[in-house]
């Protein structure tokens, strides 16, 4: 893959729901995910989705409510269906899945719709005493919870702090590809290989 090129958007994952609620859910996740949380008002959010008001406040009655229905859909879309599912499928061991999380991430970096993490970005907009910034926390802990059931798979020593510090990683090569850094992604999977290897005995 050629590091210059820039990949294109995948296609939405939805197209036009009929569902209100999923049709709001998924303006708001396209808003949220690129422009964050203070900056997408209500009155935008329910004209692009094309419902009433009152049909907007039926399915959430206030804006946290839909952020919070946002970052669960951004656990599932993002988390599962995308990093971690892919990563898995690119590995044959559960070493190999954990760096393959890098190859994954070095495609996504160079994806038009990079937008970077929703849950580090809600986290730091809000703050950790927000409840907004307490959801963000929980799913930034369960990623990192299932990179230590990786490590532990793996036959790692220090399963607990294999995961901070591999999250560590993660985090840094997102905010750097942010930066602009193409090569954010391989460099980080070079350093998670000698953490593993450090974590090996």
């Amino acid at each position: 893959m050629n590091p210059e090129a820039k990949v294109p958007a995948f296609p939405a994952v939805a197209s036009g729901p009929a569902n209100p609620a999923d049709r709001i859910i998924d303006v708001a996740y396209e808003l949220f995910s690129t422009r964050g949380v203070r900056d997408v008002g209500v009155n935008e959010l329910i004209e692009r989705s094309g419902v009433a008001k009152a049909t907007f406040y039926r399915h959430f009655p206030s804006k946290d409510s839909l952020v919070l229905a946002f970052l669960e859909q951004r656990d599932k879309r993002w988390t599962m269906d995308l990093i971690l599912a892919e990563a898995h499928r690119r590995g044959s061991t559960p070493r190999e899945q954990l760096l393959a999380i890098f190859d994954v991430f070095g495609d996504w970096f160079l994806r038009e719709d990079f937008e970077g993490c929703s849950f580090a970005k809600v986290l730091l907009e809000m703050g950790p005493a927000h409840p907004l910034g307490q959801a963000s926390i929980s799913y930034l802990a369960k990623i990192r919870g299932l990179i230590q059931t990786a490590g532990e798979e793996a036959g790692l020593v220090r399963p607990e702090e294999f995961a901070y510090s591999l999250q560590v990683l993660m985090k840094g090569s997102i905010v750097q590809a942010v930066e602009g850094d193409l090569q954010a992604a391989r460099r980080a999977q070079q350093m998670a290989a000698w953490l593993i290897e450090h974590h090996s005995s």
